[in-house]
């Protein structure tokens, strides 16, 4: 094939020679990691940008949802989505917690605050949504179950940098939001992550547990990890900080032009937009019913990648359906049919700032019956 490969996504790729000073400046400090000064002007500038009171850099996602976790002393059971990344799902077992699944909104195909309620134990301690593909939770309604029940809230949002609803962060709702930084993001730092929390206190716990438990350079009063993000990884985050709004308003383009040429293609359907929103453009999922399409989803898929176009089955299987979490008393799909239907129908499609309209063609010819 002479045609390049489309992938689903592409990472934000600052100038390499606006990079260089700050290599440079890294090596005269003779200081690469642990709290180091982009660290800190990082932690600083993203509370900044995201109106956040406190944030916590990690060096990768997963270990920042292991952290939150142990931050909040979550134990027991925890009541979350089947319909995400197996990472949410497994910062619970590395705590000793039992995932609980309940099935999603049809419209958002976020955890469903209806389905919650039936699904509390004596052993729950907490819920952990999921903000899929960037679009909000009813943070509301999750967050007023949780208080009328006692439990904690950690918000997966992995997929949230700079989503708001109402004109306010998603990441001030709940007890902590968790964000991924990896290189599929719409923000990265190549690899990373981060805790979103509303006290000193709890910052300095998060830090301490990201740092060996490290209370001081001779006490360790916790159980903690080696999460922190280092010097290079810092410095590529407060550049990419730079050309964020630009990157966004990019991807934003993206998914009007997909809209605009997807919309009315019978046996293929988008999410609607959410409403009251401010948002980044994460992912562009579709969904193929294959009754009226004339093909199955997974014949779509190979069709995008004949083609050339790397789109993913974006979130296929549902965690649940995997044999490490499937004996689970809550894992049976037949208790979770939204979450089954989407798992079955989904493709992420290519979105991302570079994505040329050319390219974007060739999705939309690609998936024309």
């Amino acid at each position: 094939m002479d045609e390049k490969i489309i992938n689903v996504t592409s990472p934000l790729l600052p100038p390499l020679e606006e990079y260089v000073p700050y290599l440079k400046d890294i090596w005269e400090r003779k200081w690469i990691t642990n709290n180091g000064h982009y660290h800190r002007q990082l932690e600083e500038k993203l509370c900044e940008y995201l109106a956040v009171p406190h944030i916590s850099l990690f060096s990768n996602g997963t270990l920042a949802l292991i952290t939150a976790l142990q931050a909040l002393g979550i134990s027991g059971e925890v009541i979350t989505t089947p319909y995400s990344f197996v990472a949410t799902t497994h910062s619970l077992w590395w705590n000793g917690i039992t995932p609980v699944f309940v099935d999603i909104d049809p419209a958002t195909l976020n955890l469903d605050p209806a389905k919650i309620e039936a699904a509390i134990t004596d052993r729950t301690t907490a819920i952990m949504p999921v903000h899929v593909y960037g679009t909000p939770c009813d943070v509301e309604a999750i967050d007023e179950i949780a208080k009328r029940r006692g439990l904690k809230v950690v918000y997966d949002a992995a997929h949230a940098f700079a989503v708001k609803k109402g004109g306010v962060s998603v990441l001030r709702y709940g007890d902590l939001s968790v964000l991924s930084f990896h290189a599929t993001k719409t923000y990265s730092t190549v690899e990373g992550g981060a805790i979103v929390c509303h006290t000193p206190e709890m910052k300095a716990r998060i830090d301490s547990l990201k740092n060996f438990g490290l209370e001081n350079d001779h006490m360790v009063s916790m159980y903690g990890s080696n999460a922190k993000m280092n010097e290079l990884q810092a410095a590529f985050g407060l550049l990419s900080l730079r050309y964020i709004d630009r990157a966004i308003e990019d991807r934003r383009r993206v998914d009007a032009r997909y809209r605009a040429e997807l919309s009315g293609i019978p046996g293929l359907t988008l999410l609607d937009e959410p409403k009251d929103t401010t948002r980044n453009y994460s992912y562009f999922p579709i969904f193929i019913h294959e009754a009226a399409y004339g093909m199955s989803r997974d014949a779509a898929f190979q069709k995008l990648k004949d083609h050339g176009i790397n789109a993913r089955r974006y979130f296929y299987p549902l965690i649940s359906d995997f044999p490490i979490y499937s004996g689970l008393p809550s894992a049976s799909s037949a208790a979770m049919p939204v979450a089954a239907r989407a798992a079955a129908e989904v493709i992420c499609i290519p979105i991302y700032p570079n994505l040329a309209e050319e390219d974007i063609a060739r999705v939309v010819g690609a998936l024309r019956p």
